[in-house]
């Protein structure tokens, strides 16, 4: 098992996704990571978009959404606690298209700051989704 790294994937309603991988690649902060076993240890936020997860012995790649969250590696674990988490066959384009457009309406009739930036996150964060289905559809 020296070429298998435990990944799990948690959100605080429940646990997405636990299991053993060849290799992993997700959104740091400050750019993609791909995780392969025996990774430097490591502790980062994560921003919103897909978790690929390739699983021992070649199945099909696992795609899951988080909205951002904490990640932590350690040589033989990656855990991913994620302020939110939807399996990739979950996610619903229709839903996060009208989101987004929610969103964009509500920074363009806005005048408060606050309610600007929470709308321009909620934004980014419905923009990474809709990335993530078009990613799931071309498999």
């Amino acid at each position: 098992m020296a070429n298998t790294i435990h990944v799990d994937v948690v959100s605080a309603e429940q646990s997405i996704y636990s299991g053993e991988a060849e290799f992993v690649v997700l959104p740091g902060e400050a750019g993609e990571l791909g995780i392969y076993p025996q990774h430097t240890p490591l502790i980062t936020r994560i921003k919103p978009g897909s978790v690929r997860i390739k699983p021992v012995g070649g199945g099909e790649e696992e795609l899951i959404f988080v909205a951002g969250g904490v990640l932590e590696v350690q040589p033989k674990a990656i855990t991913v606690l994620a302020d939110t988490a939807i399996r990739g066959h979950d996610l619903d384009e229709a839903k996060a298209a009208e989101a987004m457009r929610l969103a964009e309406e509500a920074m363009r009739n806005s005048q408060d700051k606050v309610e600007i930036a929470t709308m321009q996150a909620e934004y980014a964060m419905m923009a990474a989704q809709l990335a993530a289905i078009r990613k799931l559809r071309k498999r």
